[in-house]
């Protein structure tokens, strides 16, 4: 869903989005704990965050282009690219 650009992101350019991607991820974190402990099922959970992400995606890019990612969402799993505890032998 990048739209394609005549030049290609500065080196300062990457880190800055790989800190706003790492602060975005401690926010979610945050956020998820605290649902948890207030006692939503984490599959509750998930869903509601699927839902959430997805739809603001929608919003920002369209129903084609989301279509389109989530074609690649299943071998993306299958590549590990989600799982947590990955033992690479």
């Amino acid at each position: 869903m990048a739209v394609a650009t005549e030049t290609t992101p500065s080196a300062k350019e990457e880190r800055s989005i790989a800190e706003k991607k790492r602060v975005a991820l401690n926010c979610l974190n945050d956020a998820w704990d605290e649902a948890l402990g207030e006692g939503v099922d984490p599959d509750i959970l998930a869903h509601a965050a699927l839902f959430t992400a997805l739809s603001d995606l929608v919003a920002a890019y369209g129903e084609e282009a989301v279509a389109e990612f989530a074609t690649k969402l299943p071998q993306r799993v299958r590549d590990f690219e989600f799982s947590l505890d990955v033992t690479v032998q």
